[in-house]
């Protein structure tokens, strides 16, 4: 079976804005699915200034599937080591596993479009018009193939004639991301470094007091769900409370707050650490901006990842739910003296990082948007092209601060922009920012490193995670619609949410429970300790703006580094535990 797609004029493509959303999805499903006959590039041209060179897709084909380097390549194999030749061939048929309606409805969204224009500008098509549509349309063909997703599969189902690929302009950006990955990669060994000098200068937990936060806490707890209707929006959102059985009383309360296209059970193995530890425990859905979003995308039923009104929706979630709990505290004699809801903890993941801060103290940034996304089409900060979104919300002065919340975690956070430097200031409660090396989503540098050094309360913390990725600490969930390859999520997930296990105890304990005889566990020298060469851990207590600039434009090494953050020789550990269920 062929498909439609391919045939479609331009000037017909041109005209998506006139599809209502809910029809995008039949229109992606009937585009690549019609029986056709189907159009596809045969060359691909390769222009450098007035230098230009073509090549046929069928001798790529050929490459790809048998290895065998025909004429038409020879010319191009005999500038190339063997290891590269392999890692050519490997990356033309390297397969992603994502469905032709997903994609098509992703590509049809405004940061789809801002991707497909900045692509567009490097692969055009042999008449050098910008390949915006083009692609979009060899996309969602691949995707619906049964070959799959792969480089080749689009190359052959470009609609029209020729590829030409600007050299020139493909190389600008390269360097700009080049550069941006040397900066960062500079920054984080430089970060690396510091938390290292530190930890020689602290002094070990004596073996006789030594906890283990990222063990499970002596606590049962029970679980229940409720669902919310908030009495000033029309919204309803559900809820899970796990209430720890037989601790203290009242037991502080620590609200988790998913990420965005996540749900209530992205960090259900979180809440259930904390509550072994004797914290109350809330974790809502954010309807909007959860995984039923991301499924209504892909069915048609909304055409954004998340609209704007969720950077104002997801933080009075949070209000709305802690104010439910206090009523419930009060009111409910299953509940009634159990909660204390002036120790208040959050912890988020990406838009809940976003949503945690918030909370925290910082307010939405207009000013420093405006300034920003005037690079959107520039950036290669994928998350602000979703922080972006928030300049079409009306211009009022947001105020989301909750004074019930006494500690942050912000987990991945996209902030940049959408907080800014002025308002990350004003946060004043004790906050740790958690960035992975890795993070291709939310750069480490850009969203966690840097906005980092604009916090001034005095108690702060950066954790890093050396080959830490966006998914490292997200567990799975039945409700989710992309499962990232393995690749993607990065090594050891399981260890990654055994750092956020032990690390969130430590914090919480400290700065809700005033328990002093954990501030120990937040300190450069045991994040050392129990680091792993696979997913290293560093802790740093302070940086300022100038050790950031000096780290970033520091000349490259010579040799180039190993990957950043990878720790020092450290004496052999017995691994630890696996982690709970």
């Amino acid at each position: 079976m062929k498909c439609l797609f391919p045939s479609l004029s331009t000037a017909a493509l041109r005209t998506r804005r006139s599809i209502a959303p809910k029809y995008l999805g039949l229109f992606a499903f009937t585009a690549v699915c019609t029986a056709a006959p189907a159009l596809g590039a045969q060359r691909i041209y390769v222009t450098y200034g007035p230098l230009e060179e073509s090549v046929p897709i069928e001798s790529l084909a050929l490459f790809a599937k048998e290895g065998k380097i025909d004429s038409n390549l020879d010319g191009f194999a005999q500038y190339a080591k063997k290891t590269q030749l392999a890692e050519i061939r490997s990356g033309l048929q390297a397969k992603a596993e994502i469905s032709h309606v997903t994609i098509a409805q992703f590509l049809y969204t405004p940061q789809g479009e801002v991707l497909l224009e900045r692509l567009g500008r490097v692969i055009q098509t042999k008449a050098r018009q910008p390949g915006f549509y083009a692609i979009r349309a060899a996309l969602i063909l691949a995707a619906s193939d049964p070959e799959g997703l792969t480089i080749l599969n689009v190359l052959q189902k470009f609609p029209t004639y020729g590829i030409r690929i600007d050299i020139a302009r493909g190389l600008a950006i390269a360097n700009e991301l080049t550069s941006l990955i040397n900066r960062s990669n500079r920054t984080i060994a430089g970060i690396a470094q510091l938390s290292e000098a530190e930890a020689a200068s602290e002094p070990a937990i004596p073996p006789a007091e030594l906890l283990q936060p990222q063990l499970p806490g002596p606590y049962t707890w029970k679980k229940s769900s409720v669902t919310l209707t908030s009495p000033n929006r029309d919204r309803t959102f559900d809820m899970d409370i796990y209430l720890p059985q037989g601790s203290p009383r009242p037991a502080p309360v620590v609200v988790i707050s998913h990420g965005l296209g996540s749900d209530r059970l992205s960090f259900e193995y979180l809440a259930k650490h904390l509550a072994s530890y004797g914290f109350a425990v809330a974790v809502p859905e954010h309807p909007g901006s959860n995984a039923q979003q991301i499924q209504d995308l892909v069915t048609g039923r909304a055409n954004e990842v998340a609209e704007p009104a969720e950077f104002i929706n997801r933080p009075l979630d949070i209000k709305d739910l802690l104010d439910y709990l206090t009523k419930l505290s009060t009111t409910d004699p299953a509940y009634r003296g159990l909660l204390d809801l002036q120790r208040v903890g959050i912890i988020g993941q990406s838009f809940g990082g976003y949503t945690a801060l918030t909370l925290a103290g910082a307010g939405i940034n207009f000013a420093q948007l405006d300034k920003d996304c005037q690079l959107e089409n520039k950036t290669w900060n994928l998350s602000l092209l979703l922080q972006c979104r928030a300049r079409s919300l009306d211009r009022n002065q947001y105020n989301f601060r909750d004074p019930r919340v006494k500690a942050a975690i912000a987990i991945n956070p996209i902030v940049s922009s959408i907080l800014g430097e002025t308002n990350l200031s004003k946060i004043q409660i004790p906050v740790m920012v958690v960035g992975g090396s890795a993070d291709t989503v939310a750069p480490a540098l850009l969203e966690q490193i840097q906005p980092f050094t604009w916090l001034t309360s005095p108690n702060k913390y950066l954790v890093l995670m050396n080959n830490g990725t966006h998914f490292s600490t997200i567990e799975d969930s039945p409700q989710t619609v992309f499962l990232p390859p393995p690749e993607v999520i990065g090594p050891e997930p399981a260890l990654a949410r055994r750092y956020v296990n032990g690390l969130s105890v430590a914090f919480m304990e400290t700065y809700l429970n005033n328990k002093s005889n954990f501030r120990p566990y937040l300190e450069p020298n045991y994040a050392l300790s129990i680091s792993r060469n696979t997913l290293g851990l560093r802790i740093l207590r302070s940086l300022t703006p100038q050790q950031l600039q000096q780290f970033s434009s520091a000349p490259a090494r010579t040799p180039a580094p190993a990957p950043a953050l990878a720790p020092p020789p450290v004496p052999s550990q017995p691994p630890l535990p696996p982690v709970p269920r």
